[in-house]
């Protein structure tokens, strides 16, 4: 059974991790596999839109157990090499210059919010509950903290990677981690919609609104930045 499974319609790419019997949790192998799928959508100009979910009831659980408990016999460096794979597919999915959307069909844990954080836009199921579970097997979230971070505050941060406790779709919500909460049977209707505004849009312009966002996020308004705005624009008004 493939680990994740990928579909194309009419510009929108979706991405369904499939591991269902283990809450599609990941190890290194749907990491690379994963990482690799996510290139080739940002190379496919076929593709417009990427929709990243999973099968069952789950999201993602994070870390595979078996791969952690694995993990900790390798030596430090062995370790980091595997780290730094995650940390790719973590930094590949959130530099990506289409736009992405988490269609959160259940409960997010540890990278499972990572993956969350590190897209565009995130619409959830009411029901799902979300952690940061990783201090309670003696690890840190450290690989997606910049995207955990980034989404829900430092403050909130403090609270949830150190206390490792769960938080509800409205806390998330309220926090940042997510975008829009809506019954179950209603996901699907509020992901079109989403989509439906996205491919409405210049796909250049997406592109560049992304960039743009990353440029001037957390520093202040400059000269240098300013003049960085202006010329963007500028750019952007010629092509």
């Amino acid at each position: 059974m493939s680990s994740h499974l990928t579909s194309l319609s009419d510009g929108v790419f979706t991405i369904t991790l499939n591991r269902p019997d283990i809450h599609n949790a990941f190890d290194d192998a749907l990491i690379a596999d994963l990482t690799q799928t996510l290139r080739e959508a940002e190379a496919d100009q076929k593709i417009r839109v990427i929709v990243l979910t999973g099968t069952g009831k789950s999201f993602s659980a994070g870390a595979d157990l078996n791969w952690m408990q694995r993990m900790a016999h390798y030596t430090e460096e062995e370790n980091y090499h595997d780290a730094m794979a995650l940390a790719e597919l973590m930094l590949t999915l959130n530099r990506l210059p289409k736009p992405t959307v988490a269609r959160v069909n259940g409960a997010a844990y540890g990278g499972g919010v990572g993956l969350i954080a590190c897209c565009d836009i995130a619409v959830s199921v009411a029901e799902a509950q979300f952690a940061l579970t990783e201090v309670k097997l003696g690890l840190i979230p450290a690989v997606i903290s910049p995207y955990v971070v980034a989404a829900i505050g430092e403050k909130a941060a403090r609270r949830y990677f150190l206390t490792a406790e769960r938080f509800s779709a409205g806390d998330a919500l309220r926090m940042g981690l997510l975008n829009e909460v809506v019954a179950a049977g209603e996901l699907d209707q509020a992901l079109a919609r989403l989509v439906a505004l996205l491919l409405a849009a210049g796909p250049a312009a997406q592109a560049e609104a992304k960039d743009l966002i990353a440029s001037v996020s957390h520093r202040p308004p400059t000269d240098s930045v300013i003049a960085d705005t202006a010329e963007r624009i500028a750019h952007v008004r010629v092509s």
